[in-house]
């Protein structure tokens, strides 16, 4: 019997390629300016908003979705008899994964043959879109839902993750990081990365100097234990150094596809303007 996908907007995969796989997205909010702003369907708040708001001095802060959303979102799949599989954001950057599984015993009171179950990407952004990308593939080959969330599982520990970020002040507002381990990055020309550790947590590990060897690090890192060739780049605003990161991966060789994909407004929230990502899958589990 095949199933649902369920995500949500941290994924950073666009309502279109969503809307042609059959993957469902429920949206977090933000707060910007006195206003809360969807980040799914016709009203949502787009990046390139929320950006320009961000250079101007705004500060947005982002809300998890609630139990009762959850709730109403599970029990449309409950009551079509549908198994759904939701790949969640990071359970240790939000609250989101937690608001889900209360949702979950919820409706199964009232819907004991419901077949829902939540995964914890332990990623974030395109590193969860990559997750959710291998679930479309692995149904549209006939696997059940059991063996998808198996595949994910396995696949999980090996997605890696690059952040390359402008202003580490962002993540400490939102409390993803430190203070003390913002302090890395508090000088102009020094360029933090930040890795997704295999808790789905963040952490500074690297400094360099110059936007140009710090993008060149970042691809260095992801190419030192490739898996596939694959890699997914996204961005903040930095169309010219999201390109510069493609030229980079293709002349290695061993990386033959590169999506580049705009950072939705979630992360963009946490991680300011100018920031590039880079993801794919290693040979070898994340720390």
């Amino acid at each position: 019997m095949t199933f649902k996908i369920l995500t949500d907007s941290t994924t950073d995969l666009s309502e279109k390629w969503a809307l042609e796989h059959d993957v469902a997205i429920v949206g977090l909010t933000i707060q910007l300016d006195g206003e809360t702003y969807e980040t799914v369907g016709e009203n949502k708040l787009t990046s390139k908003v929320l950006l320009d708001k961000m250079n101007t001095g705004s500060q947005p802060t982002t809300s998890q979705i609630n139990v009762g959303q959850f709730e109403d979102v599970f029990k449309k799949y409950a009551k079509a008899g549908e198994p759904l599989l939701y790949i969640a954001f990071a359970s240790s950057l939000s609250g989101t994964y937690q608001s889900a599984v209360m949702a979950k015993d919820m409706v199964l009171e009232e819907y004991s043959e419901a077949v829902i179950e939540i995964f914890d990407s332990r990623a974030a952004s395109m590193g969860e879109g990559l997750l959710v990308m291998e679930a479309v593939k692995a149904r549209a080959e006939g696997k059940s839902l059991t063996e998808t969330v198996d595949l994910l599982l396995n696949l999980r520990s090996k997605v890696q993750t690059y952040f390359l970020v402008d202003d580490l002040n962002h993540l400490v507002r939102g409390g993803r990081i430190s203070k003390a381990a913002a302090v890395i990055g508090s000088l102009a020309s020094i360029k933090p990365i930040i890795t997704v550790q295999a808790d789905g947590s963040l952490k500074p590990i690297a400094k360099v100097r110059g936007k140009k060897k710090a993008q060149a690090e970042c691809v260095r890192m992801l190419l030192e234990n490739i898996a596939d060739e694959r890699a997914v780049i996204a961005h903040a605003n930095a169309v010219e150094a999201a390109d510069n990161l493609k030229e980079l991966l293709l002349a290695d060789g061993r990386i033959k596809e590169v999506l580049i994909e705009p950072l939705g407004p979630v992360i963009a929230t946490h991680v300011g303007p100018g920031t590039l990502a880079l993801f794919g899958f290693s040979t070898d589990d994340r720390e």
